[in-house]
């Protein structure tokens, strides 16, 4: 099983995959990318983003996105080890 999840954005939206299942979720307007991963604490995201020309450390937790989508976060995370930039 792939242990590998990816996370992106386009154009105002923040895009998370892993195994076949992508989930989107509003963005601030101003997020141009995603740059790198620094941290990544089953469902808690530490990574660097480009906002306006400028890099910025940024937080994102996945768990209250999956429990509004009604995923179980612990089962959707639970085999996820790493997580990557991903564009196309």
């Amino acid at each position: 099983m792939n242990k590998v999840a990816t996370l992106s954005s386009d154009n105002r939206f923040t895009s998370f995959e892993y195994n076949g299942t992508k989930i989107r979720f509003a963005a601030p307007v101003c997020l141009e990318r995603y740059l790198k991963v620094l941290e990544w604490d089953n469902g808690y995201l530490v990574v660097t983003a480009l906002y306006n020309g400028v890099e910025t450390e940024e937080y994102i937790d996945l768990i209250p996105v999956l429990k509004n989508l009604c995923i179980e976060p612990d089962e959707f995370l639970k085999n996820i080890k790493e997580v990557s930039i991903h564009y196309d």
